[in-house]
């Protein structure tokens, strides 16, 4: 009778071990790890890529540069477009205005010009045009293109006469050049890649 005891007893124990582990086992199983997925929504979103690409802009200013050519070495602005005074300004002071501003525009600047090849940048300046644009100046001389120029090199507007009065390229010491040229000019130096120009 005791042996059935214990062996009853023995069983019971089984049993409710076998519950127990049974218990632990499907709590275990239950409780899963948290998922990739959620792992990914809980960490901090990668920022968005921020683009390499800057804007680039023109705040150095117009590069005036020189060409050589049968007027001798001539300004010319950075894509080699010739740049002319004219002889009804003052120094420091444009009177090309409206249309005459159409036909010869003035070289501009958004900031300090910049010397290219043979040019000294102490003579470079700038002037407020009535507009607020900066005209740069050369020894005091507003600089100006010619739409007549259709090329680098030309110099169809030299010594013409309109608007009342003479235009004239420049020679590197800023004084003005009045026999007419016999060809174009050759660029001394390559065409700034950081100025711009006007388009002309």
């Amino acid at each position: 009778m005791r042996n059935d005891t214990r062996t009853a007893a023995a069983w019971v124990v089984a049993g409710l071990c076998a519950v127990a582990v049974s218990g632990c086992s499907s709590s275990s199983g239950g409780g899963s790890s948290p998922s990739k997925s959620a792992a990914a929504s809980a960490a901090p979103a990668s920022p968005a890529a921020a683009s390499t690409t800057a804007t680039a802009t023109a705040g150095t200013g117009k590069t005036v540069d020189t060409r050589s050519g049968s007027l001798g070495k001539v300004l010319v602005n950075d894509k080699g477009r010739t740049l002319y005074l004219f002889k009804a300004d003052k120094p420091k002071k444009s009177t090309c205005t409206g249309a005459c501003a159409e036909a010869w525009p003035p070289l501009t600047a958004k900031g300090k010009p910049t010397a290219g090849n043979g040019v000294k940048s102490n003579l470079l300046g700038t002037i407020t045009r009535s507009d607020g644009s900066k005209q740069v100046t050369y020894k005091d001389q507003p600089l100006y293109l010619y739409k007549g120029d259709q090329a680098a090199g030309d110099m169809n507007g030299q010594g013409l006469s309109q608007f009342g009065a003479k235009w004239y390229v420049l020679d590197p010491t800023g004084k003005e050049v009045t026999r007419m040229a016999t060809s174009s000019p050759t660029m001394t130096g390559s065409p700034s890649k950081s100025a711009t120009g006007n388009g002309y």
